[in-house]
């Protein structure tokens, strides 16, 4: 009876051609998996449909001038994510216009409307699922296990709820799309640089279509520039498996100009992004406050130090296990590692000795010798997929066996040199980058098992293994960590501890880690029953995932269930939120406990004493509210609608003099640096006619005509006049105000 292996041979040798049969069954095969995955993204999300704007979609969204049809296109491009100009100093400099642009093609369709715009959300998330299952089939060779792992955790992974949920995530999903695709692109314009002259065309268009959907990505939101950085790494240590030791022949050697042109076409790219980017951002960055960066803000560099490094490690963690979720991690959510002694300084070390024992191994298992080749995964999708001739080819020596059988399965190889008719020749002479001896890949474990290369395809087998476990150990530290690094704060402060949202294309490169780790598990069991049970661990895995997610889901529907779901995170933040919700309900008790919890853990929350005054005065407690508005203007001294507010309140006790004071004193707060400075040039117009109201009603109607005048004259453009009748209703000093107006515009007639 002939041996496994003789078998194994001989139903290769009649298995049909990959330009037939075979590759379109592996077509099928991902084009299946491919709409599961899909289905799966939309289904597990499909209950967000419902939800309203939450967080920062009003300010994003109802408050956003940008959206609105009489808003001119060219303001997308002037102005921030939040409708501030860039050049304002109170700007956030998030500059996604392409984002804002698809908010304002919600707004035309349908008005304020939450249902279409978290539709458009939901329907993303469903492609960038199924889009990044077919890289996934790319990188895993179309093996069905670890490429239907990989799509379906990243399809209901808990960690992208809030950039599926939160319409304001659509920033990060949509750079994840044009992320994907210019990744594709890019592996497409490798695979027709190393082809025939035939495909010089079709390797320009692939280029510049991978630079034009870098560029879309960046404008999606500011970290998809760094898939230049993916598409480089992909050139060097996958497409081409260079080591340090080929660098300086890569700038001379001819076989190297392929290389040359793809990498000087990305740092060319790079550089011209970033320039645009930094002249946009202008000379001084945005200032954050120190809630929203509580380490940036720490006077000890051994406390930054501590705490960036562990923030990282963190977010690892939430990838990991995301039972912890919150809408948002600022102020004391995450505390200050302040000492070398904390604990969770363990949890940083054994993620940086993780990371680099991974980079340690990818540089181990590189060849000695970089050689211009198709990588395992360059080949997927072309008419080669079953074909591997072209891995790290040495077409200088080939090998015929001389075995006829089970028998002669450890004779040895006799070299014939260019003998390529032969159908049990194979051209290779290294076994990704191991060297094979008589007829033995010497691969070492975990990338490769020794194995006794019967014939070509044996030794090609062994070869497509070591190169695509490689290649996707290599693709997930480039998607794990180019993305990330925008939000480390290396380079320069972002106004978040930890977002959630920056984690969505991050998470690529985990769930591909994921999938490699399931499948190598799967194949180093020999038990069937063991199988079954790390399958189905798997599955229930990716149902809890599931449940998580549709649980997270209901969170995000309404903004009081998201502000309660965060009060274990983060009460101080949770507690201030959930109180405006409950005093817009009509709920002044509880709303006045939830204001007076928040301050509990926190004090010095402007915002906070400012609404607690607003309630107070809703209630006639005018003093409390006197004092609160004190408090706010302490920790906060160009709060304007603290001081706009104050000024009613003495007005209404009579203090006709100390309010004339603050009003003018409102009018000309300065707003630089402010985060909405729209608002708080409104409300200084506010405190003007607040201020010529109170002249009109002391008779003093020279001393409100001046007034008046005055603040039409400051008046932004974005002002609405209709606010000016509402603030002034019908009242004694309406006709007044009518003859004024009229008067002013005659006399500039």
């Amino acid at each position: 009876m002939p041996g496994k292996g003789a078998r194994a041979h001989w139903r290769r040798e009649r298995e049909p051609s990959c330009q037939t049969l075979a590759c379109l069954k592996v077509g099928k095969m991902e084009l299946g998996v491919v709409a599961v995955v899909s289905a799966v993204a939309w289904v597990v999300h499909w209950n967000t449909l419902a939800a309203d704007f939450a967080y920062d979609d009003s300010r994003a969204i109802k408050t956003n001038q940008d959206l609105l049809p009489s808003t001119p296109l060219s303001n997308l491009f002037r102005d921030d994510f939040w409708g501030t100009p860039l050049i304002h100093s109170g700007s956030h400099k998030s500059y996604r216009p392409l984002c804002v642009f698809s908010f304002r093609i919600n707004f035309w369709l349908g008005g304020f409307d939450p249902w279409g715009y978290h539709l458009v959300n939901v329907l993303l998330h469903a492609l960038v699922s199924g889009l990044f299952t077919h890289l996934a089939a790319g990188v895993f060779l179309q093996h069905s296990l670890p490429t239907m792992v990989a799509g379906l955790l990243f399809a209901v992974h808990p960690i992208h709820t809030e950039a599926v949920a939160g319409v304001v995530g659509r920033a990060d999903v949509g750079a994840c799309l044009f992320f994907l695709l210019a990744l594709q692109a890019y592996v497409q314009y490798c695979k027709w640089r190393d082809k025939e002259p035939e495909y010089c065309g079709r390797r320009w268009m692939a280029l510049y279509g991978a630079l034009g959907l870098a560029t879309g990505a960046m404008l999606t939101k500011e970290h998809g520039i760094t898939v230049l950085g993916v598409c480089a790494v992909y050139d060097v240590l996958i497409q081409h498996r260079l080591t340090p030791r080929d660098i300086p022949s890569l700038l001379v050697e001819k076989r190297y100009q392929g290389l040359r042109e793809g990498l000087l076409h990305l740092v060319g790219a790079a550089i011209v992004l970033v320039g645009f980017r930094v002249h946009l951002m202008g000379r001084k960055p945005p200032d954050f406050a120190p809630a929203d960066n509580p380490a940036a803000d720490s006077d000890s560099f051994v406390t930054r130090t501590l705490t960036f490094l562990y923030l990282p490690a963190f977010n690892f963690w939430l990838l990991l296990c995301p039972l912890w979720l919150s809408f948002d991690w600022s102020m004391e959510a995450v505390p200050l590692v302040c000492s070398i002694f904390d604990p969770r300084n363990l949890v940083t070390l054994c993620f940086y000795g993780g990371l680099i024992y991974t980079f340690l191994f990818v540089h181990r298992h590189l060849p000695r010798r970089g050689a211009p080749s198709e990588s395992a995964f360059s080949l997927v999708g072309s008419t080669n997929t079953c074909t591997c001739q072209t891995l790290n080819q040495s077409p200088k020596l080939s090998f015929y066996s001389n075995h006829s059988g089970p028998a002669q399965r450890h004779k040895k190889f006799t070299p014939i040199l260019n003998n390529n008719n032969n159908n049990h020749a194979f051209i290779q002479s290294t076994c990704n980058g191991h060297r094979v001896s008589n007829g033995t890949c010497n691969a070492p474990p975990p990338v490769c098992q020794p194995t006794i290369c019967y014939s070509a395809s044996d030794c090609c087998e062994c070869a497509v293994t070591c190169s695509y476990r490689l290649d996707a150990v290599i693709l997930s530290l480039a998607f794990l960590v180019l993305p990330f690094i925008p939000a480390t704060n290396l380079f320069f402060y972002v106004g978040f501890v930890i977002a959630e949202r920056v984690l969505y294309i991050p998470s690529v490169g985990f769930c591909l880690l994921v999938g490699l780790g399931l499948e190598q598990l799967y194949k180093y069991q020999e038990s069937s029953r063991r199988r079954k049970a790390l399958i189905c661990t798997m599955v229930i895995l990716l149902v809890l995932f599931s449940v998580r997610t549709f649980r997270r889901n209901l969170d995000w529907r309404t903004e009081e269930s998201l502000y309660r779901s965060g009060i274990h995170i983060n009460p101080p933040k949770a507690y201030g939120n959930l109180a405006n919700i409950l005093s817009a309900q009509g709920k002044k008790t509880k709303a006045e406990w939830a204001y007076r919890k928040a301050l509990t853990y926190r004090s010095n929350m402007a915002d906070v004493h400012y609404n607690l005054g607003i309630l107070l005065q809703e209630q006639g407690r005018f003093e409390e509210a006197l004092q609160s508005y004190k408090v706010a203007i302490q920790f906060r001294p160009r709060l304007a609608m603290a001081h706009l507010n104050m000024g009613l309140v003495l007005g209404i006790l009579g203090r006709k003099e100390e309010a004339i004071e603050v009003y003018r004193h409102c009018a000309q707060l300065d707003s630089a640096g402010l985060k909405d400075p729209k608002k708080h040039e409104s409300t200084k117009i506010s405190a003007l006619f607040n201020l010529g109201r109170l002249y009109a009603d002391e008779g003093k109607y020279h001393e409100a005509i001046d007034v008046y005048q005055e603040a039409m004259h400051k008046m932004p453009d974005h002002y609405q006049p209709q606010s000016l009748y509402n603030m002034l209703g019908m009242d004694t000093v309406y006709p007044f105000y009518l003859t004024i107006i009229n008067h002013s515009h005659c006399t500039t007639c």
